[in-house]
């Protein structure tokens, strides 16, 4: 392998190494499941390595959040049809299993005594609840704007819209979750 390569794989893997947990957050909220949220991220990181390495590395983080993006609708779409074919072939009966979501794991916190992270952990789950509850293409923008630090133009390429369309989901994301989250969240 030559110099040039060498250095961009590493420079690949240490992107990959630094987006993994939040993407793994993200797959969790959205889908509900620890298990298929990391195969989602797996493939979404494969997908990248595979397909988009040899792009320039200021490209990677939209790339792969769309590629996650893209991963996540398609695990929506299967779950949905599954849920349909199970309904018909049971008559209308889905295993009680199927539906049931994984508890998402609270963030530990570094900072502060026991208290402040319980209150951290608290606050966590009250904000990945109230994601759960938004439209899925604000939660998107919320995430990738506040989480990840998206641009605008980033996450625009990133959810495949316009950047108006980033900014009113965002802006809606923002004002929805301050009205619910007003006592948890400054």
């Amino acid at each position: 392998m030559t110099e040039g390569v060498l250095d961009q794989s590493r420079e690949l893997d240490r992107f990959l190494a630094d987006v993994e947990r939040r993407a793994l957050r993200i797959a969790e909220i959205a889908v509900r499941d620890r298990d298929d949220a990391l195969d989602i991220v797996q493939d979404a990181m494969i997908q990248l390595a595979s397909r988009y390495a040899g792009r320039p590395a200021d490209e990677w983080r939209a790339l792969f959040y769309r590629i996650l993006r893209n991963r996540i609708f398609d695990w929506q779409r299967r779950r949905k049809v599954r849920g349909r074919v199970i309904a018909w072939w049971t008559g209308g009966v889905a295993d009680e299993g199927d539906e049931a979501p994984d508890p998402i794991e609270a963030a530990p916190s570094l900072a502060g005594g026991p208290d402040a992270r319980l209150e951290s952990a608290e606050a966590m789950q009250q904000l990945e609840a109230a994601l759960g509850r938004l439209p899925a293409r604000q939660a998107e923008a919320f995430m990738l704007r506040s989480f990840e630090g998206l641009d605008v133009a980033e996450t625009a390429l990133a959810m495949g819209c316009s950047e108006g369309s980033v900014k009113t989901h965002h802006f809606r994301a923002t004002q929805a979750l301050r009205a619910e989250l007003g006592e948890h969240w400054p």
